[in-house]
């Protein structure tokens, strides 16, 4: 028995193929081999096609049919986990109208600032959670205002995850959680929010059914079984956005869990018990996987730009040529903890949310040139990304997430001992690091829709954990202090 994930991103489509009873992945390939293209007519702009996201949806399934050799009839679900915030629009045939608005196309800012402003912030906080912001009701705004015959001809919107949902099965629907990251859910109402939808003037019949994330939401039809060699009728039963679907593959389901990510931009994702937001709006909370009514549980999703893309920019342009990422961090392991005085501040990719969309740049402070070398400059960079985490850690605990544990991959930033060790130091936190990744983590929450397995403990209990990271209390007070002179330097910064 097997289930099949998806994970629907912006450079590229995975698939895995999960074997339900070991939970081990036995098939997985993604496409396309280089990174997916990104259409940016004007500055800002950031537009995919989305049948070229089933293009490469139907390459990695064949791929995975191949290699795993399996009967398509052995697969009993299919889950799916795709880009958030993303903007997909359809007439009364199914036929996309125009190319996906997605996640990193900032057109929409004007909209959901002046939303902001005109509902005011303290309703759309406490109603919506979030500012609405560049989310896809905003993008949805644009597309009203500046494409007003396309816009006539929408029959359905939907998020990237939703619309390879009906390309698989024809038909269409949403869950809660893509709602709330869309900024259409009200959770003080718990329903679609009128109020919003009446403030940009959008018809509720734009927006698709409503299923719960792990239930049945369609079956693979007769055309499309053909098309990817699958078996008709096999059901779809999961979806979520990356995010969310992360803390799920990282077994993150309950209040104070926190699941980690720390790729070219950094994420910090943490359930919260109750409703609640950060008064400034610098970190967003949507519904996680399981969130319901009688059982609140939100997502609160801090995002930091200026993270691996930093490290790799060190590497780059201040570590010795020809060095790898291993060496790179042995050679900042000769520096002390607080990196001898130097603090950087890793934010130039871009305006920081966590900052209150502040774009204050990267900036080294506290070189001394007769004492500092490349391995301070190299610590320095990672303790600096580490630091940035803990700043936006530190928001969310007045939130009410207490930050024990942090689950994570066994990837990108995580492999390098020191950022591991300066999280578990600074935080005080236990840091767990997995083998898993979101398209398996897609098909573990499909088999959580199908009930085959009873719960979510039953689903992740063969997940495999590779290394447990406890803080080091004797140094403890080194990274608490070193720490207080970044955030100094950090509150100087901003204040400018």
């Amino acid at each position: 028995m097997f289930l099949l994930g998806y994970d629907i991103g912006s450079s590229s489509v995975k698939a895995s193929l999960v074997n339900a009873e070991t939970g081990k992945s036995v098939a997985s390939s993604f496409y396309p081999k280089t990174e997916a293209p990104i259409t940016a007519i004007n500055p800002g702009w950031a537009e995919q096609d989305p049948e070229s996201w089933w293009e490469y949806l139907k390459c990695s399934t064949q791929a995975v049919l191949e290699e795993s050799g399996i009967s398509s009839a052995e697969i009993k679900a299919i889950g799916i986990s795709y880009q958030m915030h993303g903007l997909v629009c359809v007439d009364k045939d199914q036929q996309v109208l125009r190319p996906s608005i997605i996640w990193c196309d900032s057109r929409a800012v004007p909209y959901g600032q002046k939303a902001f402003e005109d509902l005011g912030e303290e309703k759309c906080l406490s109603h919506l959670l979030n500012s609405p912001g560049n989310f896809t009701a905003s993008k949805l705004a644009w597309i009203k205002d500046n494409e007003p015959e396309i816009y006539s001809k929408i029959d359905k919107i939907m998020l990237p995850g939703d619309y390879i949902a009906m390309k698989l099965s024809g038909d269409i629907c949403t869950t809660i959680s893509g709602l709330s990251e869309g900024i259409f859910w009200d959770f003080k109402e718990n329903k679609l929010s009128d109020f919003l939808l009446n403030y940009y003037g959008f018809d509720s019949s734009v927006i698709a059914d409503i299923r719960p994330t792990f239930s049945e939401q369609g079956y693979v039809s007769t055309a499309t079984a053909k098309e990817l060699g699958l078996k008709e009728g096999t059901p779809i039963t999961y979806r979520a956005g990356d995010q969310p679907n992360n803390a799920l593959s990282l077994n993150v389901f309950n209040p104070g869990e926190i699941a980690s990510t720390a790729g070219t931009s950094g994420v910090v994702y943490g359930v919260n018990g109750e409703v609640n937001y950060d008064p400034q709006s610098r970190v967003n909370t949507f519904a996680h996987v399981n969130h319901t009514a009688e059982q609140i549980r939100l997502g609160v999703l801090l995002c930091i730009n200026g993270t691996g893309i930093l490290n790799s920019w060190v590497k780059r342009n201040i570590a010795p040529e020809g060095i790898s990422y291993n060496e790179m961090n042995i050679l900042a392991s000769k520096a002390p903890i607080g990196s001898a005085g130097i603090s950087i501040l890793p934010f130039g990719n871009g305006a920081e949310r966590m900052l209150i969309n502040k774009e204050i740049g990267c900036s080294i402070r506290g070189i001394d040139f007769n004492t500092h070398g490349k391995h301070h400059i190299i610590r320095a960079a990672q303790e600096g990304i580490v630091f940035s985490f803990k700043y936006g850690i530190d928001i969310m605990e007045q939130m009410g997430i207490p930050v024990n544990k942090i689950h994570a991959g066994h990837a990108n930033m995580f492999l390098s001992p020191i950022f591991r060790d300066t999280l578990a130091g600074v935080t005080g936190a236990v840091i767990e690091l997995y083998n898993t990744d979101g398209a398996v983590g897609a098909a573990k929450g499909a088999g959580i829709g199908a009930e085959i397995y009873k719960n979510t403990q039953e689903a992740f209990s063969t997940l495999e954990k590779l290394d447990v990271i406890e803080p080091n209390v004797s140094q403890r007070q080194a990274y608490v202090d070193a720490y207080a002179k970044w955030k100094l330097r950090l509150e100087k910064s901003m204040s400018k």
